[in-house]
């Protein structure tokens, strides 16, 4: 795909080598439809062969980052396997192909940040988040496994015993709990988050190009020692959905703004009859 071919990606070429790119469903809080899920994972390949670009800003328009996916695509691919298969290979290579650009991303995370769009931001080599944005992985509360990076990513950020009540419990995290925990690199007040992603872009882009990129390289080794139990954790989320139930009370619950009840958590209802 070349730039053009984008249509929920806005890019503006800076004159000083920093390609920025705003996430554009500003309507929906920039949630992840199937084409925008599909376009988080192609470009970082596109950026790869862009010449002109050194350093990249991601972030959201409007007042969000994206608040996940958007629950017609999460609805459809309960009755379509073949959906199923697509979002999870698209999972893997939203991770995957930015992990593989060489040139540094800086995440300008200015609002909630769910799902697709929360693996862009903390995926991204440096993340920097407003005070007042909040983001959660939120699989568990729809009622799948977590599967779009966290599994990889989270336990090196910010340790087992955090990434294991985050991910088990879908709480919220706010700019300043996460930047004291480490799941990402700063936390500043709203109206300068995008300045100071630019910022270090601008530092970045001007640096010396190799030995930037051969660092990250090197680097995303740690993570992509992780890659087993980030294959299976995307295995577990699709399977999840031809499992079905627990999903489709997810998806209720998010609809009709409560929490959910999910069919596996049920009481088990006792015969009476001893052993």
């Amino acid at each position: 795909m070349d730039y053009q071919d984008y249509r929920h990606l806005l890019f503006e070429h800076r004159p000083n080598g920093v390609l920025l790119i705003t996430i554009n469903r500003p309507e929906v809080y920039n949630a992840t439809n199937a084409r925008l899920h599909l376009e988080l994972a192609e470009i970082w390949r596109t950026v790869a062969k862009d010449d002109a670009t050194k350093a990249v800003v991601i972030t959201g328009a409007g007042k969000a980052f994206s608040a996940g996916g958007d629950l017609t695509m999460v609805t459809n691919n309960l009755d379509d396997i073949t959906g199923v298969l697509r979002t999870g290979e698209e999972a893997r290579s939203i991770v995957y192909n930015l992990l593989d650009l060489d040139k540094p991303v800086v995440s300008a995370i200015n609002g909630v940040a769910v799902g697709a769009g929360l693996a862009v931001a903390l995926t991204a080599d440096i993340s920097i988040m407003a005070d007042t944005a909040r983001f959660t992985d939120g699989h568990t509360r729809l009622g799948v496994a977590s599967g779009d990076h966290a599994v990889m990513l989270w336990p090196l950020l910010c340790g087992m015993a955090k990434a294991k009540y985050y991910l088990l419990t879908s709480d919220f995290i706010d700019g300043t709990e996460a930047e004291r925990i480490g799941l990402v690199s700063k936390c500043v007040p709203h109206a300068e988050v995008l300045d100071r992603a630019l910022q270090v872009a601008d530092r970045l882009a001007a640096g010396s190009q190799p030995s930037l990129r051969w660092t990250k390289r090197a680097l995303n080794h740690w993570y992509k020692s992780a890659a087993p139990a980030f294959e299976l954790s995307v295995v577990m989320e699709m399977f999840n959905f031809v499992e079905r139930h627990d999903v489709e009370e997810g998806l209720t619950a998010i609809r009709e703004k409560r929490e959910p009840r999910f069919p596996s958590g049920e009481p088990e209802v006792s015969t009476g009859v001893n052993g």
